[in-house]
């Protein structure tokens, strides 16, 4: 059966998420639809695109991935669908696919781009606000079909990217900054595994400072640290996190995404 996700910036209340269902099911009836979320902050473009990059390679090859965060809907922006390695997305030409492009350019994984032209794969009637309904759940439901994505529309070679910020390098360690700030208030930023590398081995030579606060050493875990303690660890996507052992450190530092983080080797 084929796989279709779901992003949106949507919420729940509205019932606009189960009407993209509803138009996928009706067109590719065997679909299993899985909500990857639908609490994207409104009109958050990055974190569409942080949450998608880190996301899709967990799922099945030949899937595909609708994603309508979409302030520009029903202007020139283009609507599109893609193939990144092995996976397909769906939505507008705004910069969310940014991330995983930067990885798929890093291993060598084909792409192919494709603005969606071709009307016949759309609903017959098409809002000027609601993309996601009208243009890319149904041309998803078509690519589960079968369809191919060369037949979609007009090929092209410029995807719209985002400028994703990257670490520096400084003469004691690394700065770079907050990139998410997840459900439970802890931190991640762009500061990854392969940066730090082999001062990994030494964690707790390895200091932290965001928000006016300094953490020293590094931690595996949670639990390694009293409850209420701030703490420093690398998180599952491989990014350097600063958590609150059962709390919120996002509500204790007042931090916000874009803030510095700087690690030092000391």
């Amino acid at each position: 059966m084929p796989v279709i996700t779901l992003m949106t910036d949507f919420g729940i209340k509205d019932g606009n998420t189960g009407v993209m269902k509803g138009v996928i099911w009706g067109i590719c009836s065997t679909a299993q639809i899985s909500d990857l979320s639908h609490l994207i902050p409104a009109q958050d473009i990055r974190e569409a695109a942080y949450i998608f990059a880190r996301s899709v390679p967990y799922f099945p090859k030949g899937s595909i991935h609708v994603v309508v965060v979409d302030p520009g809907v029903g202007t020139a922006r283009r609507p599109m669908a893609a193939q990144i390695g092995d996976w397909f997305y769906v939505g507008p030409d705004n910069g969310t696919i940014t991330g995983l492009l930067e990885r798929a350019e890093q291993e060598g994984w084909q792409t192919m781009f494709v603005e969606l032209k071709e009307k016949k794969y759309w609903l017959q009637t098409i809002s000027y606000v609601f993309h996601g309904r009208d243009i890319f759940s149904p041309v998803a439901a078509h690519l589960a079909n079968g369809v191919p994505l060369q037949d979609l529309g007009m090929p092209f070679d410029n995807p719209v990217r985002l400028k994703l910020p990257k670490p520096t390098r400084t003469d004691q360690g690394w700065r770079g900054e907050v990139t998410h700030i997840d459900h439970f208030g802890n931190i991640s930023t762009n500061i990854r595994v392969e940066h730090l590398s082999d001062a990994l081995q030494e964690k707790e030579r390895i200091l932290v400072r965001l928000s006016g606060s300094e953490i020293n050493g590094m931690v595996n875990t949670f639990g390694e640290r009293p409850i209420g303690e701030l703490v420093a660890l690398i998180g599952s996507t491989g990014n350097l996190g600063i958590a609150v052992v059962n709390g919120n450190a996002m509500q204790l530092l007042g931090t916000r995404v874009g803030d510095s983080v700087e690690v030092v080797y000391t």
